[in-house]
């Protein structure tokens, strides 16, 4: 059981790694140094090795197992990123890098997106050392770089150049998931990730017939982009149930005494109501319209028009996707991936998954645990590569009223002390045991 320190450190690592400013604006603009080494001279108070390793400079990632009692046993990963997005000081409440503690609750930056995981993870090897406490199976941490970019210095790295640091393991677990989520009419519906769309970010390049801007022109290069643009943002991706949104959307409708009716998803998410935003996101592909760059002169047509696109893929759904983009970009423009990461789908019937869903309800009996899948990605696709199945588990308590989804990557990102607590709790049950 998570002792009183633990309880108190969870908030402390919390807040300090808050305070070490690990922005990463993509293209290598980040240093998550300072932080890996703050993690590190944690496990290394731990009686842990801890390992710092980099691609970059700067760019460094911290590996450390943890020896289990039974060495016939698959190994767990247990892993959290380093890096945040990045936050503008003007747009909140508090500065995105005080780590203020304020009426039971932690602000900034990674308050959510996920330092608060790094702290958990600290905080249970830390009891683990002070108790004499070994896991029944080997327990490889991992703190990663990158994981808001394209995850090449982090994850990526630690994945393609040092196999051998994660040999054994066989699952991982990481974010996002074991969160409460209210429903508003008294329930608390714990989802735990079983599976992440594929992630799909798109380059589109129109040419055309660069020219002065007052002549007609109907090879205009900025038209033509636009019009593909409009209609990716306006298509209507057909339904496709994986099994853990099938098992998501039966387990929901059980819950709410709703006939489970899977030719008529839409309707079925009507009747979740607010439950169905756990869902609603990954019963299709999609592909969202995110950035545009045309242009040089308000008088001048360019040759060249870009745009990107968010497009995420359900597991074995690539192939639709490919096919989409083709017909909706049409012979006028051309698509490329920017940044392409497989689709991930992990077992219900596990004996991790039970154990994380036991773990939540010991400490939550009111709770109902769910599986879900994620719309977006984490490092468990890079680690996918290893053959370790990722699942989300971030546990976190949360009052009614705190909207835990709108806290990635938004303004005033933070967490409550309490949560924190619970989290360290079940974390420390479910890792003992699994």
């Amino acid at each position: 059981m998570a002792d009183a320190q633990a309880l108190d450190e969870v908030v402390t690592f919390t807040s300090e790694l808050i305070r070490i400013d690990t922005t990463n604006r993509g293209g290598g603009d980040c240093q998550e140094r300072p932080a890996a080494e703050y993690a590190a001279e944690r496990l290394a108070g731990a009686g842990l090795e801890p390992v710092l390793l980099e691609r970059t400079k700067g760019r460094t990632n911290v590996v450390a197992r943890i020896a289990g009692t039974d060495p016939s046993a698959d190994a767990l990963l247990v892993h959290g990123h380093l890096d945040v997005v990045p936050a503008e000081a003007r747009d909140w409440s508090v500065h995105p890098f005080s780590g203020e503690i304020r009426d039971g609750v932690v602000w900034g930056r990674g308050a959510v997106d996920m330092k608060n995981m790094d702290a958990m993870i600290l905080a249970v090897v830390r009891n683990w050392a002070r108790e004499g406490v070994r896991p029944r199976r080997d327990v490889v941490v991992a703190f990663t770089a990158d994981e808001e970019a394209s995850a090449v210095d982090g994850s990526g790295f630690l994945a393609d150049e040092h196999p051998g640091l994660f040999e054994g393991c066989t699952e991982g677990v990481s974010e996002s998931g074991a969160f409460t989520f209210h429903d508003g009419s008294g329930r608390q519906i714990y989802p735990i990730a079983a599976g992440e769309r594929g992630t799909g970010w798109l380059k589109l390049t129109a040419r055309g017939r660069a020219g002065h801007g007052s002549k007609v022109n109907k090879e205009n290069a900025v038209t033509r982009l636009a019009a593909a643009i409009t209609r990716i943002g306006e298509h209507e991706w057909p339904l496709r149930l994986t099994p853990t949104v099938r098992a998501a959307l039966t387990e929901l409708a059980f819950l709410y005494g709703i006939e489970p009716d899977l030719d008529d998803v839409d309707g079925l998410l009507e009747k979740l109501g607010p439950a169905a935003k756990l869902v609603e996101a990954t019963v299709r592909n999609s592909a969202n319209p995110t950035m545009l760059d045309a242009g040089y002169k308000v008088n001048v047509i360019p040759g060249e028009a870009v745009a990107y696109v968010d497009g995420r893929c359900l597991p074995d759904g690539e192939d639709e996707f490919r096919a989409t983009l083709d017909q909706l970009t049409g012979p006028d423009v051309e698509w490329e991936f920017h940044h392409r990461e497989v689709a991930l789908q992990a077992p219900l019937d596990s004996p991790t998954y039970a154990g994380m869903r036991a773990a939540v309800e010991e400490f939550a009996p009111e709770g109902h645990v769910v599986p879900y899948c994620m719309s977006g990605g984490t490092d468990a696709k890079q680690f996918s590569r290893l053959g370790i199945t990722g699942y989300g588990f971030t546990p976190l308590k949360l009052p009614e009223g705190y909207d835990y989804q709108a806290m990635f990557h938004g303004v005033d990102e933070r967490v409550p002390v309490e949560a924190l607590h619970f989290g360290v709790r079940v974390l420390d049950r479910f890792l003992r045991t699994a």
